[in-house]
């Protein structure tokens, strides 16, 4: 049976047309005359039996069908290019996956060991987009994502099942100098003296400080002070160049710590809430290359908690 598809460049046309909610600027975009894309948006409103665009004294305007069309379409045409783009590259034999992922558990942990998968598993594609918060499956093309999230975050996150990596033990880092400039000549303080030294913050945690002192049962009222940072990577670097002490989980620092760009200000550690899953969607039918990665970051995951 013929199936009920309309002409892609009409599709093409009307995505551009409706991003912009300007026929003159998607001509623009497309390198077509305005009447052009005009046409193609008569052939597709006339194949759908639904008007897309209505007259405005400025131009054109989505009509409700034509904007909850122009959703659908825009994740059409974005799993179109994706999966032209992984024919164009020959990627067809071993199939990839799509990998949402927080930027410096990607970074720091997963790339160094994706050498190891692609020994395994050398006709295999992994694409990783960076992620901060959660997202719905159903509205992105991801086949699972890399979190670092409390156990009810991952609980609500809803869809989905988790798979636990391992949890986050966090602890106070800086630069080599930041110490000397603080009279501790490069060695490990007291909490007491962490509290009257410049703390860095992550913008995703903020309790992340006030956390750590109490643990250590230390009155720091500065706790919440200082600047804020979005990414574990900025956060390192700042502390790198000697603007503060961070908080930091050791397996994200590892390389500076060996090159001694920074330094464990106080060996006291604290078991986070936050821990790192590889978050999936909740389908029963789970792709078996899915479950063949899932089961490869586990075994990495396990070992490299072993070493610590």
């Amino acid at each position: 049976m013929r199936r009920k598809i309309p002409p892609l460049q009409t599709l093409v046309c009307f995505d551009a047309a409706a991003r912009h909610e300007s026929y003159t600027r998607a001509a623009q975009e497309l390198a077509l005359t305005q009447s052009a894309v005009s046409r193609q948006i008569g052939t597709l409103e006339a194949f759908l039996g639904v008007s897309l665009f209505r007259r405005t004294r400025h131009g054109v305007a989505l009509t409700a069908s034509g904007a909850a069309y122009a959703r659908q379409t825009a994740q059409r045409l974005q799993a179109m290019e994706r999966d032209a783009l992984d024919a164009m590259a020959h990627q067809g034999e071993g199939g990839s996956l799509s990998l949402a992922a927080v930027p410096t558990f990607a970074t720091r942990w997963l790339m160094p060991r994706l050498k190891g998968f692609a020994a395994l598993q050398p006709d295999v594609v992994v694409h990783i987009e960076t992620r901060t918060r959660p997202f719905l499956f159903a509205d992105a093309e991801f086949d699972a994502a890399l979190y670092a999230g409390t156990p009810a975050q991952v609980e609500n996150w809803a869809g989905t099942r988790a798979l636990l990596l391992m949890h986050e033990d966090v602890v106070p880092v800086c630069s080599p100098s930041l110490l000397q400039f603080h009279k501790h000549k490069g060695k490990a303080v007291a909490p007491a003296a962490i509290a009257k030294m410049p703390l860095l913050q992550q913008s995703t945690r903020p309790d992340g400080w006030r956390q750590w002192f109490d643990a250590q049962q230390i009155d720091a009222p500065n706790a919440r002070g200082g600047p804020r940072y979005e990414l574990f990577s900025i956060l390192a670097a700042a502390a790198s160049h000697g603007l503060g002490v961070a908080l930091m989980p050791t397996m994200l620092v590892a390389d500076e710590l060996a090159r001694g760009e920074l330094v464990v200000a106080c060996a006291r550690p604290l078991s986070g809430e936050r821990n790192y899953y590889l978050v999936t969607p909740e389908r029963a039918d789970q792709r078996p290359l899915l479950k063949l990665f899932s089961g490869w970051l586990l075994g990495e995951a396990r070992q490299g908690q072993g070493a610590h």
